[in-house]
C-alpha cells in the first residue's frame, strides 16, 4: 500500500482517498500499484457493499498522471503497458461513488468516470486537457465522456482541452448532483449508506448489467438483463425481499 492512497471504511462503506494534496493528487506508478490492492482488498470483503472515491485537501479530486513521472518509461510501448489507475478501479465488483472535490483533470477525469455514480462540489471543476500537451487520453476518456456528455460536448472538452464547471457538468449529465463544498462527502455517505443497505447481490448485477448494455445491441441487452435478473432472483436476498414485503417489515440482506 502508499500513504498517497488512503484506505477507509464506515460501516459497509469503503473510503479511498488519493492523499497527495500537494501535488493536486497527481498519480503515480505507485499509487496505482495500490489502487490495485486496495480494489482487491473491497473485491473480496464480502462487509464492502459500496466504495466512495474522493481526493485530500480542499483544490483537487485528481489532476490526472503525475507529468514529472512519464519521461521514467524507457519506450512509448512500456508506457502503452503500464499498469493504469483506471483499469484498477474499473476491476471494482463492489458500486461506487466518486466525490470530487475540485480539479478533475485528465486521468482524473477518466478516474471519476470509472466510478458508477459522480456528485461534485460546487467548486470542482472537469477537463481533458491532454491535447494541450500533445496527447489524448487513454484511460477510457472518449467513450466514457462520449456517454455521460454527448458525442459533441465530448468533442468540445477533448478537442480544446478547456474545463467546465461543477454547474456545466451537471447540466451536461457528467455528474448527478452539485453540492456545497463542505457537504460533498456527507451527501456521497448518504448515498452510499442507501446502497449498502440494498441487496448486495443486486446491487453488484446492476453495475455489472449497466457497464456490459453499452457494449449490446438492445436485443442482447434485455436477454442478458433477464438473464442476470433470474440470478438475483433465485438468491436468499431475493427470497428475503419478498418475504419481508409479505410481512411488512425491512428485509435483511445476507449477500447469499
Amino acid at each position: 500500500m502508499s500513504d498517497n492512497i488512503l484506505v477507509e471504511r464506515d460501516g459497509f462503506v469503503g473510503i479511498l482517498t488519493i492523499n497527495r494534496p500537494d501535488k493536486l493528487n497527481a498519480m503515480t506508478p505507485g499509487m496505482a500499484d495500490a489502487l490495485v490492492a486496495a480494489v482487491e482488498g473491497f473485491n473480496t470483503d464480502d462487509t464492502i457493499r459500496c466504495v466512495i472515491l474522493t481526493g485530500a485537501g480542499e483544490k483537487a479530486f485528481c489532476a490526472g498522471s503525475d507529468i514529472a513521472t512519464l519521461d521514467s518509461y524507457e519506450t512509448p510501448w512500456a508506457f502503452r503497458n503500464r499498469p493504469d489507475y483506471c483499469d484498477a478501479l474499473r476491476a471494482l465488483l463492489k458500486p461506487s461513488i466518486a466525490a470530487v472535490n475540485g480539479y478533475a483533470f485528465g486521468g482524473g477525469l477518466e478516474t471519476a468516470m470509472t466510478c458508477d455514480i459522480r456528485i461534485a462540489s460546487d467548486h470542482a471543476s472537469f477537463a481533458a486537457p491532454e491535447i494541450k500537451l500533445g496527447w489524448i487520453g487513454g484511460g477510457g476518456m472518449a467513450v466514457n465522456l462520449a456517454h455521460a456528455v454527448g458525442p459533441s460536448n465530448a468533442a468540445l472538452m477533448i478537442m480544446t482541452g478547456d474545463a467546465i464547471d461543477a454547474a456545466t457538468a451537471e447540466r451536461w449529465g457528467l455528474v448527478s448532483r452539485v453540492v456545497p463544498r463542505a457537504a460533498l462527502m456527507t451527501e456521497a455517505k448518504a448515498i452510499a449508506a442507501t446502497i449498502a443497505s440494498r441487496a448486495p447481490i443486486a446491487a453488484e448485477t446492476a453495475k455489472l448489467n449497466l457497464r456490459a448494455a453499452w457494449e449490446m445491441s438492445i436485443a442482447d441487452a434485455i436477454a442478458y438483463e433477464r438473464d442476470l435478473q433470474t440470478i438475483c432472483f433465485a438468491t436468499d436476498d431475493a427470497k428475503e425481499g419478498r418475504a419481508a414485503f409479505k410481512q411488512k417489515r425491512p428485509p435483511v440482506f445476507s449477500r447469499r
